[in-house]
Formats: C-alpha cells, sequence, structure tokens
C-alpha cells in the first residue's frame, strides 16, 4: 500500500501520461476547425484533406491511449464529442456552400449535433458515445475525406461520389443515434437534489 504521509490534505494523484496525452490529442483536434476551414476556403484541398486526416487519425488515437490509461475522464467524454463535431462541420458547412451536399441536410445533420452536445452537457457522466455514435462519426469521417479528395488527385471523380453516397447512411445513422440518446436520457430516472 503507497504511503500518503507525504501529500498535502486534498492532494489527488496526476493523471496516467496517455490519459493526459490522450486529453491533450483531443484539445489539438478541436483546434483544427479552424486552419481546415481556411484551407477550403483559400483553394488548398491538398493541405484541408491532410488537416482532416490528422483530425480523424487523432480521434482513434486519444481513444486508444484513454483505454490505455484504464478510460478516459469525464472532462475527456465531454469534449471529445464536441471536438468531433468542430472539425467535422467546417467541412460540411463549405460542402453546403459549394453545392456538393445539400443544405437541409447538412442544417439537419448539426441541429442533431448541437441537441445531443447540449443533452451531454446536463449528463453527470459526460455521456460517453454509443456504439452507434462511434460509428456514426467514423462513417461521417470517411464520407468527408472522400468528398474532400482533390480533384487534382487520381481517382477524385469516383471517391467523391462514393463519398456522396457514404453521407446519406451516416446521416441515418446520426439521427437513429441522437434519437436512441435522447429516448436514453427521457425514460431514466432523474435523481432528487440532495443539496
Amino acid at each position: 500500500m503507497r504511503s500518503t504521509a507525504h501529500e498535502p490534505p486534498g492532494h489527488r494523484p496526476a493523471a496516467p501520461l496517455s490519459r493526459r496525452l490522450a486529453d491533450g490529442l483531443t484539445v489539438a483536434r478541436a483546434l483544427l476547425g479552424l486552419p481546415l476551414l481556411l484551407a477550403l476556403g483559400a483553394g488548398q484541398a491538398g493541405l484541408a484533406w491532410v488537416l482532416l486526416l490528422l483530425g480523424g487519425f487523432s480521434d482513434w488515437a486519444d481513444g486508444w491511449l484513454a483505454r490505455c490509461s484504464g478510460g478516459g475522464s469525464v472532462w475527456g467524454a465531454r469534449l471529445d464529442p464536441l471536438t468531433d463535431k468542430i472539425l467535422i462541420s467546417a467541412p460540411l458547412l463549405w460542402l453546403a456552400r459549394e453545392g456538393t451536399l445539400p443544405v437541409w441536410a447538412v442544417w439537419l445533420l448539426l441541429a442533431r449535433e448541437l441537441l445531443i452536445s447540449g443533452w451531454r452537457a446536463g449528463q453527470a457522466s459526460g455521456a460517453p458515445a454509443s456504439p452507434a455514435g462511434k460509428a456514426k462519426t467514423v462513417l461521417q469521417f470517411a464520407a468527408l475525406l472522400l468528398l474532400l479528395w482533390p480533384l487534382t488527385w487520381p481517382l477524385a471523380s469516383g471517391l467523391q461520389r462514393l463519398g456522396w453516397w457514404l453521407f446519406w447512411p451516416s446521416l441515418l445513422l446520426a439521427l437513429s443515434s441522437g434519437a436512441t440518446y435522447l429516448w436514453a436520457g427521457l425514460s431514466r430516472p432523474t435523481e432528487p437534489d440532495r443539496s
């Protein structure tokens, strides 16, 4: 048993390095949204694609690091889905502006994301993502990577068309997983306030 005689009152042990790295990657991913949008606006399709790929890789890496540390923090559970939404919103808005995706579909998806983010904010555990929510995020990243495939790269036309077709099941999965989150929240009894 570890001695705590030299620790000051109220001292909490530091989080494992892997958990701190996971939280750092989550924050870094949130910061990618603006340069991604700027790269798209400046016509730097290759740079935008690489930034989105880095964001998707960081999402996988921070989840892996959190699992290595025995599970993520409540803070990470709250922030991780929010950073995914920031990163995915930038290319979605650009694709809607360009007419690649219908505006109504993008607004429907973004409205779902805002609604679920608001619901998660009120959950004590941070409401970690469900398997369907995680699948939705993977499918969205895949669709966006294909839709943003630069026209000057090989196979651009076919890959962009594939991305367009992948977007629709990702939208359906987003709406169904969102309904599942809300149904679970409504059917769970609320705990009485003991303060």
